[in-house]
């Protein structure tokens, strides 16, 4: 919660973890202590939305209503809607976060994976209208857990929903061939990338190497996307990490991850493959996390932007 609130983050990072039950209905579903908003008035403004509420404003669990319905197209499950967000503070109103001003929407995809996390925001996007204003309040989180045990009230504006295209099964796009220097990257015989180190210097900066140029969307830094990766250590080459392995892509918001991937993949396309050479620094530091240590390698296979 104080990480989306510090640096507003995806809208994704602040919900995680503070899942509810609820159906999947066709109509945007209200849940919680609702009465909570019964002073709150919204008022559209230029950028961020002016806020009245009586204070302090509380709540004991998760609460969501539609304060202001939109005149455009119903959300459907399953397609990603791009929001604003204002954060206040309960007890007194001052502003937490303000993605409106920053003019930086968010994109949050409606799906399975939203359900599961945090229904009570799924069930209350579901059917709700293009251009409508959410008010959406969290219970008061302790010191020992990152908050300040105040209700946070969170203002969320629905500015456009988009259908998600299927992603890919593997990168389709137009060969390329890297400058010499870099690790070497093969196939094995089921498609799978194989990293050879071999040779390669350290690295005095971030390298984000396309090997395949794909042709589909740009992704954006708030993006979620859709990968399919390998990773090893520069140093011996030691594989640490593979979605190959667990046989599935891996889904993440660029905002969730190392710099070194925020940064590389930024402005690449659906489609492509891209070498990524990454510094500790813009990794997990020196000290390395689990079995990645100092400066690593990824091959990375952007199959999906959500």
């Amino acid at each position: 919660m104080r990480r989306f609130l510090a640096l507003v983050l995806p809208l994704a990072l602040l919900i995680a973890g503070c899942s509810s039950g609820g159906s999947n209905g066709p109509t945007s579903q209200s849940a919680g202590d609702v009465n909570a908003f019964s002073s709150l008035k919204v008022t559209p403004g230029d950028k961020a939305p002016t806020v009245d509420f009586a204070k302090p404003l509380s709540v004991s669990t998760p609460t969501i209503k539609v304060v202001q319905e939109g005149s455009g197209a119903a959300v459907k499950a399953g397609q990603s809607v791009v929001v604003s967000v204002l954060a206040l503070k309960g007890t007194d109103g001052s502003t937490l976060g303000d993605s409106f001003s920053s003019g930086q929407p968010q994109k949050v995809p409606v799906d399975d994976s939203l359900k599961q996390g945090n229904s009570v925001l799924y069930n209350a996007f579901v059917g709700a209208k293009i251009g409508s204003y959410l008010a959406y309040a969290t219970p008061p989180a302790s010191a020992d857990k990152g908050g300040d045990n105040a209700t946070t009230l969170l203002i969320v504006k629905i500015t456009d929903a988009k259908d998600i295209p299927a992603p890919l099964k593997k990168p389709e796009g137009d060969p390329v061939t890297p400058p010499a220097g870099l690790p070497a990257v093969t196939e094995d015989s089921k498609g799978v990338p194989q990293i050879d180190v071999k040779g390669v210097a350290k690295p005095a900066q971030l390298v984000s190497q396309d090997l395949i140029k794909g042709k589909g969307a740009t992704v954006q830094a708030t993006d979620t996307i859709v990968a399919n990766y390998v990773g090893v250590n520069l140093s011996d080459g030691t594989k640490f990490d593979s979605s190959y392995d667990r046989g599935t892509p891996a889904t993440f918001g660029l905002g969730q991850v190392i710099e070194g991937w925020t940064k590389g993949l930024t402005g690449k396309t659906v489609g492509s493959r891209v070498l990524l050479v990454i510094p500790a620094a813009q990794a997990y530091g020196d000290q390395g996390q689990g079995q990645a240590k100092g400066d690593l390698v990824f091959v990375v296979d952007i199959l999906g932007v959500q």
